[in-house]
């Protein structure tokens, strides 16, 4: 039986606007890392590879495309290792976000990122990822809670309001517990081009075209309309010291 992952890949391969929405999200992630090298967790399907160089792609799942198996909450690398640690859609997943900020303060080299695109929610996204998408909406879930992980959870248990929490009303709490780390940008994006594309789904309510359209409106928008109406959230978290 094809595994989450491999029917993710299928419908990547067969479904051209899906490319074009999240080939948008690979260029503002690979825009945004420094030199050296880059872990990216989460890996999925495994296509920030065509984007980044010098890339180890990890999942907590095993798929053949992949580098590396590993918990994003305890990481096999030495101190200083890596440059970056790129995510998309995952740290709404992770049981305890504070563990992997913690891991990523040790194995990332002074100046090094952390970059990270995840569901934002705001006025205009919340009620869509409310009643529309099967993932919880949580805001009064704590960001930054710690514990010891259940190895038998479900790597897709989530609760979409984690990033933004973090951005947003956790903030200073996240500075306080994180002195070697600092939120350097948030940016906000994403208005019809997400949703309408469906996602991972069979179906989408634009074609490749529109979709393109779409998103170079949306680039000139965001400036103005991202906080208050993005489905989307960029986060860059910088390591002191470089």
């Amino acid at each position: 039986m094809p595994s989450v992952l491999d029917r993710y890949r299928s419908v990547w391969e067969q479904k051209p606007v899906l490319r074009t929405v999240y080939n948008d999200i690979f260029e503002r992630i690979a825009h945004r890392t420094v030199p050296g090298t880059t872990l990216e967790i989460g890996g999925g399907v495994g296509n920030l590879k065509e984007r980044i160089a010098d890339l180890i792609s990890s999942d907590i799942q095993f798929a053949p495309w992949l580098d590396l198996i590993a918990d994003a909450q305890k990481l096999p690398f030495a101190d200083g290792a890596l440059s970056n640690i790129v995510m998309l859609d995952v740290l709404h997943h992770i049981e305890f976000p504070a563990l992997l900020f913690r891991e990523a303060s040790r194995v990332l080299r002074p100046g090094g990122r952390i970059i990270m695109a995840e569901p934002g929610i705001t006025f205009g996204s919340r009620l869509f990822y409310r009643l529309l998408h099967h993932e919880p909406v949580q805001m009064d879930a704590d960001p930054l809670l710690e514990g010891l992980p259940d190895r038998g959870r479900d790597p897709y248990d989530s609760n979409q309001a984690i990033p933004t929490l973090l951005a947003t009303t956790h903030r200073d709490k996240f500075h306080a517990k994180f002195p070697d780390l600092v939120i350097r940008e948030t940016q906000w994006f994403s208005f019809v081009a997400y949703p309408f594309s469906g996602g991972f789904r069979p179906w989408s309510l634009m074609n490749e075209p529109t979709a393109r359209a779409m998103l170079w409106f949306e680039k000139h928008a965001e400036a103005t309309l991202g906080r208050y109406f993005g489905f989307r959230l960029l986060t860059v978290i910088e390591k002191r010291g470089g």
